[in-house]
This record gives C-alpha cells, sequence and structure tokens, in this order.
C-alpha cells in the first residue's frame, strides 16, 4: 500500500454527497452572502434587484445547474471505488470550472470593471442555483434514492 492510499480520507459514496452539499452551499452562501450584503448597504432598487437575482438565479438552475448537479450525483453514485477520497465529489472538469469561477469573480470585483451593484446582484443570481443544487445532494444523501 502506498502513502496516497494509506493516508486518503476516504468516505462512502453516500457520505460524499453530504460533502458534495456542504461545498454547493459554502459556495452559493458566500456568492448570496457578499451580494445581499453589499446590497442591503448600498443597493437602490432593492426590492427589484433582490426579485431579479431570485428569478435569473432559479432560470439559471433550470437551464444549467440542473443538469450539473444531476450529472454529479449520478457520478458520485456510480463510483466503481466503495470509498472515494472525500474530495472528488468534483471531476477535474469540475474543479477547473471552479476555480475559473472564483478567480473571474475576484478579478472583476479588484479591477472594478462593473458597476458593483450590478456584479453583487448578480453575485446573487450565481448564489442561487448553487444553493438551490446543494439542496439537491442533500436531498439524495438524506433519502437514499436513486437518480433517474
Amino acid at each position: 500500500m502506498n502513502i496516497f492510499q494509506k493516508y486518503k480520507p476516504s468516505v462512502s459514496r453516500h457520505n460524499l454527497l453530504f460533502i458534495a452539499g456542504l461545498a454547493w452551499t459554502t459556495a452559493g452562501g458566500i456568492l448570496a452572502g457578499r451580494g445581499l450584503s453589499y446590497l442591503f448597504h448600498h443597493g437602490q432598487y432593492l426590492g427589484w434587484r433582490l426579485a431579479g437575482g431570485l428569478v435569473f438565479g432559479m432560470i439559471f438552475y433550470v437551464m444549467l445547474f440542473a443538469k450539473i448537479s444531476k450529472s454529479h450525483i449520478r457520478r458520485i453514485k456510480g463510483l466503481n471505488i466503495p470509498y472515494p477520497c472525500a474530495f472528488s465529489f468534483f471531476n477535474l472538469r469540475g474543479y477547473l470550472l471552479m476555480a475559473i469561477m472564483i478567480s473571474g469573480g475576484i478579478l472583476l470585483r479588484t479591477l472594478d470593471v462593473i458597476n458593483k451593484a450590478w456584479l453583487y446582484n448578480f453575485y446573487i443570481t450565481m448564489g442561487v442555483p448553487l444553493l438551490v443544487s446543494a439542496s439537491r445532494f442533500f436531498y439524495f444523501w438524506a433519502t437514499n434514492k436513486k437518480i433517474v
């Protein structure tokens, strides 16, 4: 047994769904929290911006994130290893996409190329589908249902 296998943080595939839910909740919570904090302190038309963030966030979820979260759940449930690494809730493409999105958000905020109110409204718009997707991971973890 090599050193990587010996110290690999292993979890069951079932609990990997819970870890994925935590990761997606963290990302969605950070984005939605930053967006809400900024808009509550600086935003005009708060109600409209919140409604827009929710509506467009749900559109993003239905058009994109539902498919992404479903494929991640399917991949986790279909892993051939009974106790995969605790970090395998994403595949390489998922980690690359996450790194690009985080870097892009930091870059846009730092370079100040987009009006802050719109940028933070976009944070809410992206936080919503992440949080809804996280609830999907928790649902499959809690119910241990098969994905159709």
